[in-house]
């Protein structure tokens, strides 16, 4: 958490900007493509077809994304115009569209021992079916100013930088699947410092685009607060409706962690394509805010699972 909070302080005094994004950006995709390639060698073939084929986990979490999700910023819709203007409300509901994270989801629910093969599965889908139902949710619930674009982009990326590693890695893990278990402390640590990396690139993109002079403090308080908020419901909600579905402490920890998450990644690109340049700043906004909430929080929680035999 603290090196969580130090790359958000970084990267707002100190931004990567011109070349030394360019060579940010390579090493986040590297960094990222590595990590998968690392999840498939620690993964039994066995246990990755598993999850493969655990069609109600991946169903559940889907459901917490593209269904409760949505119905909480259809929910608070009514009032936050009146608190925060309509540009920022705007960009909560936003937020409640996007797909779940990739790396973060998969790292977190692998710190907390979960069922890493679920996650990676679920997470991808979410991903992938967030390319067409993100922007449809969007033209169903909100006011654009863009074209809807399906990007083949966008689905290429995901199978190059997260499936082919981790199928290489699936390939190579009865030859070198004991020697990567055996430095398990090392995985850890590089688990953590991609998400470490993942912030201070993301919050980076953030200054550059000068999102800190559009906003009140106040506001900016009222959206950490809010994002704090909806993050420990849906925790809650994930948490205590895998319990009554039947989940066992595997699955619960792989709903939790990707059913709560939201990609700031897959959501920057898409509010520049529907919403007019000039408000797309403040649109993110919320999604930025949130997305560093629940890192803060589920670096917490999954830390205290991994120490856990139980939820």
């Amino acid at each position: 958490m603290l090196a969580i909070i130090g790359a958000v302080v970084v990267a707002t005094v100190f931004p990567a900007r011109g070349s030394a994004d360019e060579i940010l950006d390579w090493i986040v995709k590297i960094g990222i493509g590595l990590l998968f390639f690392l999840y498939g060698t620690r993964l039994h073939p066995r246990d990755a077809l598993t999850g493969l084929t655990h069609w109600r986990l991946h169903l559940t979490i889907l459901a917490f994304t593209f269904v409760v999700f949505p119905l909480l910023g259809l929910a608070l819709w009514p009032i936050l115009p009146h608190l925060i203007g309509d540009e920022l409300a705007s960009g909560v509901l936003f937020l409640c569209l996007v797909p779940s994270t990739v790396q973060s989801s998969i790292n977190f629910t692998s710190i907390a021992r979960g069922n890493v093969a679920g996650a990676i599965v679920s997470a991808s889908a979410s991903n992938l079916l967030g390319v067409f139902l993100t922007p449809m949710l969007v033209l169903l619930l909100m006011n654009t100013s863009g074209d809807v674009s399906f990007s083949a982009s966008s689905v290429i990326t995901i199978v190059l930088q997260l499936l082919v590693p981790f199928i290489a890695g699936q390939l190579l893990q009865p030859l070198i699947g004991r020697r990567i278990a055996a430095h398990r402390s090392l995985t850890k640590f590089y688990d953590r410092a991609i998400i470490v990396l993942v912030v201070y690139a993301a919050f980076s993109e953030g200054v550059r685009q000068g999102i800190w002079g559009q906003v009140i403090w106040w506001q900016v308080v009222f959206l950490v607060v809010l994002a704090t908020a909806m993050v420990a419901l849906m925790l809650w909600l994930t948490g205590s409706g895998s319990k009554r579905l039947g989940f066992d402490r595997a699955d619960s920890i792989a709903i939790q962690f990707c059913g709560t998450k939201k990609s700031l990644t897959t959501g920057l690109p898409m509010a520049a394509v529907l919403f007019d340049s000039h408000a797309v700043g403040l649109i993110v906004l919320p999604l930025m805010i949130f997305h560093q909430v629940q890192l803060m929080i589920c670096t917490w929680l999954a830390s205290r699972y991994s120490r856990q035999d139980f939820i």
